[in-house]
């Protein structure tokens, strides 16, 4: 008997018809294996127990970097004239249908022994590969993937490598990046004559002296430098305009990252799994890290070696001593993307650092890298990028059509929905820099190419001076515009796989409003199709404009002179809290009185900076989020050094209702965490009062929203919800309420995951014929 299997997940770029080739071949089994593009297409003939044996291998031994999503079985038996002699890898045919793009590998064990064995002929080869690891989506033109559609068709295989390449018994059989010493890529210093040995052996010394040295990897450049040198990471700042935003560390194996932070059995599988992100890690106290690597930050983001050249900058057969432990940050200047050629590195990174370590294998797609924290001892991402982007998000939804969702300003990232599938991209970046906006531009054409899109629509933020929304209208196609924090709630949705309504608890930054205010901390009855504004914190008059998303002083000054309603009074308070001079705060109160630079606003955000200046954690913010997170911070502090028996004692009105909507009573918090504060309170344990208050606060507006809609799924989504204290106290909370809560896990609550809520509200839409 024939039967024609179609498997569908990420079956290109793994060692997928080899393997089946393999299995097949044991099994007895004749036909075919070919990759269709979308998906891999087997011609299975022999006896039913036969292939069902073969078929069963196959799914319960994939290779080991493969994903089956599903499989497709027709027996053919009866109308197949085909008669096979033996099973066959036959050339790639290009077919529609649904598209899996591999993300890129982090080197895998084996390659990573035969890196360093003397008498292997990859011995420190740079570039080192196999079927189970290396570049994929970064070295990618078109699909289906094979060498002739990828940056490493610039470098035609030796005969010992195409000799391995056609070798089913080889671990390299059909794997597309695989080079050697002779054949491969190579690695140089820009503007210096060393080359291979040499410029390796000149980046360590560098690196070893303390200095800095742009090291090209998989998908783009990085910035690197002695983490344990504080001068050397200080110099790094200066240069880098960076004085205080923590920098991601790589470790040289785990035992030196067990030997600097805090790791669970969790986080172990994913730092040492094939992805390989920067996870964030609790840091020990007794660790060799430099201070200025993480100022007054009791996390590290580490990561471990995922590109041979990384492992070689830290063991090499040279007699230069190395620092364990190395700052890789990303390698641009403040705003931009990350560099991926060598012009970019000249124009952009050459006056931050000493030296520039490249390669010759062009990357087609930047991809930064993935950064993880963890929750309840699960990945809850903060930066989805590489290593995962773009695997897509799957929903049971039936829709049909094609949306490309543009994302965000900020941390962007966009999002192409193709049915009940959703691809989101790599890592971004900052829309405010043109930069930016031209490699979206890049990124979202070449993405379109992969995938073989044609969208039926474009769909973008509400705001008309975002520069998302101008890359979304200059592409020409119909346009669909979606709230900011109503995104937010589709986007938890969608990732929850829920299509039930909900109540959506939306706490971010800033996002513009249907009513032309400055939204932050609302409480939405949301579905797939619209959603009610039933409930927000209380407005405030955000003054200042983007100074005061910096400086939280400004914000607090403006709460404590909306609530006293004076100004001496207010100056009073301010004086005795330090916030700003007296004549700072004048003007401040005369922009409130005259509405200058002053737009009313309901941000959690611009919230958490006001209660971080008033407990004098932090008057204001050198990176985005610093006062906010240090809030959070000391509040996990008091919590850990204590045993909580804190009572809600100072604000008895949590909540409010309105002639507009039900107001979470923050105003009275603040007016009475103020009070506190200036008889004498600890300013930790009024941090932590301040999180547990605020949970109260949402879960009373949750309770009155299942009142008015029976609804009893709440969805916490945004940036502020990264604070894993306020997302268990409320969580808790409402779970003891009864409610179904939602939450994220892989896709960032933060604006980096935006773009999947805006592209699930484009595809509703075109469903139903709305808005198009």
């Amino acid at each position: 008997m024939t039967w024609r299997i179609r498997v569908y997940g990420i079956v290109q770029g793994v060692g997928f018809r080899p393997t089946v080739s393999r299995q097949a071949t044991a099994h007895g089994i004749y036909g075919t294996v070919c990759n269709k593009g979308p998906y891999v297409e087997i011609y299975a003939q022999g006896k039913k127990e036969k292939i069902e044996g073969f078929l069963n291998e196959l799914k319960e031994n994939p290779p080991k970097r493969a994903a089956i999503l599903k499989i497709n079985i027709e027996d053919i038996t009866e109308e197949n004239e085909l008669h096979f002699e033996t099973f066959d890898i036959i050339e790639s045919e290009k077919t529609k249908g649904e598209i899996f793009v591999s993300p890129d590998i982090a080197i895998c064990d084996e390659c990573k022994k035969e890196l360093f064995d003397p008498k292997d002929r990859r011995y420190l080869h740079p570039f080192i590969n196999c079927t189970c690891c290396g570049p994929r989506l970064t070295i990618l033109d078109a699909l289906p993937y094979d060498r002739e559609r990828t940056s490493m068709k610039e470098f035609p295989m030796c005969p010992e490598c195409a000799k391995e390449y056609t070798d089913e018994k080889s671990r390299r059989f059909d794997a597309q990046p695989v080079c050697c010493n002779e054949c491969g890529p190579e690695v140089y210093l820009i503007g210096r004559k060393e080359r291979g040995r040499d410029a390796i052996i000149y980046t360590r010394k560098m690196i070893s002296e303390g200095k800095i040295v742009a090291i090209k990897g998989i998908g783009g450049f990085h910035l690197c430098c002695d983490a344990t040198n504080e001068e050397a990471v200080k110099r790094l700042r200066i240069l880098k305009k960076r004085p205080a935003k923590p920098f991601a560390v790589m470790a040289k194996d785990e035992k030196v990252v067990k030997q600097e932070c805090v790791v669970t059995k969790e986080q172990e599988a994913i730092l040492t799994g094939h992805q390989k992100p920067i996870l964030l890690l609790d840091k020990e106290n007794d660790g060799k890290l430099a201070s200025s690597v993480a100022p007054g930050n009791p996390k590290v983001g580490v990561m471990l070696p995922y590109a041979p050249v990384q492992l070689l900058i830290f063991q090499y057969d040279d007699e230069i001593k190395m620092p364990e432990l190395l700052v890789m940050t990303s390698g641009n200047t403040s705003g931009a993307p990350i560099c991926r050629e060598d012009d970019e590195a000249i124009s952009e990174l050459s006056n931050l650092c000493d030296a520039m370590l490249s390669h010759n294998r062009k990357i087609r797609i930047r991809s930064d890298d993935t950064v993880m924290d963890f929750y309840k001892n699960e990945p809850y991402m903060i930066r989805r990028s590489r290593g995962y982007a773009p695997l897509p998000f799957m929903t049971s939804t039936d829709w049909k059509g094609q949306v490309l969702a543009v994302g965000g300003e900020l941390k962007n990232t966009f999002c192409i929905g193709v049915d009940s599938r959703f691809y989101q991209s790599p890592y971004v970046g900052d829309l405010e820099d043109l930069r930016t906006v031209k490699a979206l531009q890049e990124t979202i054409h070449r993405f379109q190419t992969l995938l073989e899109v044609e969208p039926q629509a474009v769909v973008c933020d509400l705001h008309p001076k975002y520069n998302s929304t101008v890359v979304a209208e200059e592409l020409g196609y119909p346009i669909i515009r979606v709230q900011h924090h109503y995104a937010h709630i589709l986007s938890c949705m969608t990732e929850n796989d829920c299509e039930d309504p909900v109540i959506g608890v939306s706490f971010d930054g800033t996002g513009y409003g249907t009513d032309g205010t400055i939204w932050g901390g609302e409480i939405l009855l949301a579905d797939y199709e619209s959603f009610e504004r039933f409930g927000s914190i209380t407005p405030f008059l955000q003054i200042g404009g983007d100074a005061s998303a910096k400086e939280g002083w400004r914000i607090a000054v403006s709460m404590i002179y909306g609530y006293t309603k004076d100004r001496k009074k207010a100056w009073e308070i301010i004086e005795k809290l330090g916030l700003c001079s007296e004549q700072e705060s004048k003007v401040q109160f005369t922009m409130a009185d005259r509405k200058i630079n002053a737009v009313v606003s309901t941000s959690v955000g611009r919230l958490f900076d006001a209660v971080s200046a008033i407990l004098g954690i932090r008057l204001k913010s050198g990176f985005e989020g610093e006062a906010s997170t240090a809030l959070q911070f000391v509040a996990e502090a008091y919590e850990q050094q204590n045993i909580l028996q804190e009572q809600n004692e100072l604000v008895d009105i949590l909540i409010y209702e309105t002639e507009e909507r039900l107001i979470l009573n923050t105003k009275m918090l603040v007016e009475k965490i103020t009070e506190a504060k200036l008889q004498g309170e600890d300013s930790n344990k009024l941090a932590y009062l301040f999180h547990e208050i605020l949970a109260q606060q949402i879960t009373a507006a949750c309770i009155k929203a299942k009142e008015k809609s029976g609804r009893d799924k709440v969805a916490l989504s945004g940036g502020v919800f990264q604070n894993r204290l306020l997302l268990r106290l409320t969580e808790e909370q409402l779970a003891q309420e009864g409610f179904t809560v939602l939450r994220h896990r892989m896709i960032p609550p933060n604006d980096g995951g935006i773009a999947i809520g805006q592209a699930a509200y484009g595809m509703y839409q075109l469903q139903n014929n709305r808005r198009i």
